[in-house]
């Protein structure tokens, strides 16, 4: 299950979350484009993998969380949590021990990105650990 769980969430990285950008980022609303292969230390691998590899060890505790709900309340509590949890991480923890500003000093476009990319993460998890199910 843990296995399972880790690469729905790379892959849902990869796919879901990475492909809102992509489609974001062409209607101008993200200045960076998506898939960054630029290398991040201490590994030097290219972000997207790195971002890919986070999204692996989320996409454990995700279904941890939404595991025991079943229909649509499954699929709600996936998209919810998806991009609840790694949002706030991210914008209270993570950017400011990077030099960012804490919670992106509360810029709405940032905010609300963040829960759009993360939601459609989420979703993505629940979809291929469904997917995944019977294997």
């Amino acid at each position: 299950m843990f296995l399972r769980a880790f690469v729905a969430g790379f892959v849902s990285t990869l796919v879901f979350h990475q492909g809102l950008y992509w489609l974001l980022y062409q209607t101008g609303s993200l200045p960076q484009p998506p898939w960054n292969m630029s290398p991040v230390p201490p590994l030097g691998v290219p972000a997207v993998i790195s971002l890919a590899f986070w999204g692996g060890v989320w996409g454990i505790a995700l279904w941890l969380l939404v595991r025991r709900f079943f229909g649509a309340r499954q699929w709600l509590m996936a998209v919810a949590l998806g991009a609840l949890l790694p949002s706030l991480v991210a914008l209270a923890i993570v950017f400011p021990l990077k030099g960012g500003a804490f919670m992106a000093d509360w810029d709405p476009r940032i905010l609300v990105g963040a829960l759009l990319l993360n939601g459609a993460w989420g979703l993505g998890v629940a979809l291929l650990m469904k997917l995944m199910r019977g294997r």
